[in-house]
């Protein structure tokens, strides 16, 4: 399923919006108390900060206590507060995780507010709100941004090695050879000799400089580290998505690409998987280890915020269909069921949802705000810093994204999936031995 900008919304029907999501419905007449909101995004705290601010100025009655933790940190926390009864009033969440939170009936549904409150939806880029209405036909949550995936380079380390940033815009890919994009990540590719990895007597088992660098293994999703590539064959995650409940990991044009992935790093172009446990791929590059990495839009500020490091970043190499790829992902807030705030939580998560909120996302120029006009604004706070984003908006405006898998059962095929990604990347196990993790996964949906 494919995603593009809608048209930029008129200014009438922003201003509907964001009145609404200020006070205007009458949902929230009574609502009051202190709101405890919780994100795992340090980049984005200052903004959310300054809209919590806002938002109290303008709501005296309620107080927003924000909280702020690291990613794994978060859903551990969040899920514990769920059966404690203790989990924040309002939250970031994530598609991959909110179908279980439905099924265990710890969201609070959004239709009553939207409709009372005129809420826009159509105020967001294109299918971003539909994402989040379950396979209930309820809606729990309204979409705050967005993101694609495109590659960071070090740009100083790409022209001592005579490769042009048209070049790094050119790259092509297959599943067989890899194209050009493995040639030039060989060619990045530098020993602890100075030998480069397409050149003789490199030596593999003692790299200095990666041209790829390795996020992880990608578990069942591969967001950052490989569905860019697999996006280009015609393979999909799911038989559909949202909602599938077939998973395709047995397809051999998936596994004929995870194969390529994995043998990157037996060709020593790419680090092996447990020297990434506990490292950041992102710091790893600032260091200098490695030239390319392909990660999300979110990553934009702290790429290009390492000092002394030059920052280039490339749209994701062309596959053998003639187009690039990228899976498209959108966060929204949710309220936690459970709350004792049910008014404020809901006036609140409005106007995180609004132009008010998502303008000031906007000007701090770190990720992608839902709202088309906000996105819009953001991507020219990029530019005013120097930034050129273009590589991630193309391809929603080109129409080469794809959906993030949303399905049940995510945390049971995560578990079944990371383990054996992480054989067949650490090169105990090929790529075919995916057939039997696939057929686990499916058995999970008889």
């Amino acid at each position: 399923m494919n995603k593009k900008t809608i048209g930029a919304l008129s200014a009438a029907a922003a201003a509907v919006l964001a009145l609404s999501a200020c006070g205007g419905g009458s949902s929230a007449e009574s609502a009051s108390g202190e709101i405890n909101y919780w994100l795992w995004d340090a980049n984005q705290l200052p903004a959310y900060n300054q809209c919590a601010e806002d938002f109290t100025k303008a709501n005296p009655d309620i107080t927003v206590k924000v909280t702020q933790r690291g990613w794994d940190d978060y859903w551990g926390t969040l899920t514990n507060g769920f059966v404690a009864g203790t989990a924040p009033d309002v939250f970031t969440n994530h598609l991959g995780k909110y179908p279980e939170f439905i099924k265990n009936k710890q969201l609070l549904s959004l239709d009553d507010a939207v409709e009372k409150d005129a809420i826009d939806t159509g105020a967001y880029n294109a299918g971003l709100a539909d994402l989040w209405v379950g396979e209930d036909g309820k809606r729990y949550g309204l979409p705050k941004d967005w993101d694609t995936i495109a590659l960071f380079y070090n740009s100083a380390l790409a022209t001592d090695a005579g490769v042009t940033a048209e070049q790094m815009a050119d790259l092509d890919w297959n599943p067989q050879d890899g194209g050009t994009y493995e040639k030039t990540i060989a060619h990045l590719s530098v020993d602890k000799n100075g030998v480069r990895g397409d050149e003789a007597g490199f030596d593999k088992n003692n790299v200095d400089v990666y041209g790829l660098g390795l996020n992880g293994s990608g578990s069942g999703q591969g967001q950052t580290e490989w569905s860019y590539l697999t996006g280009t064959t015609g393979w999909t995650h799911t038989d559909k998505n949202p909602w599938g409940s077939h998973y395709n990991f047995d397809d051999p044009k998936f596994q004929e690409s995870i194969d390529w992935f994995a043998g990157l790093v037996e060709k020593g172009f790419m680090p092996k998987l447990e020297t990434t446990v506990g490292a950041s791929m992102a710091d790893t590059f600032a260091a200098g280890k490695s030239v390319i990495n392909a990660n999300g839009s979110w990553m934009i500020g702290q790429y290009t915020g390492y000092k002394d490091v030059s920052v280039g970043i490339a749209p994701t190499p062309v596959g053998e269909n003639g187009k690039r790829s990228s899976m498209y992902n959108g966060l929204a807030d949710s309220i936690y069921a459970g709350t004792k705030h049910p008014e404020a939580a809901t006036k609140f998560v409005e106007y995180l949802g609004s132009t008010a909120c998502q303008d000031v996302v906007a000007s701090k120029a770190v990720v992608f705000p839902a709202i088309t006009t906000s996105s819009d604004k953001a991507a020219e706070a990029f530019k005013a810093k120097g930034v050129d984003v273009s590589a991630f908006t193309a391809q929603v405006a080109d129409d080469t994204t794809f959906l993030y898998p949303i399905a049940d059962n995510a945390a049971k095929v995560d578990g079944i999936m990371k383990p054996a990604m992480d054989a067949v990347l650490s090169g105990n196990v090929p790529a075919s031995s995916l057939t039997g993790a696939n057929e686990q996964v499916n058995n999970l949906f008889k």
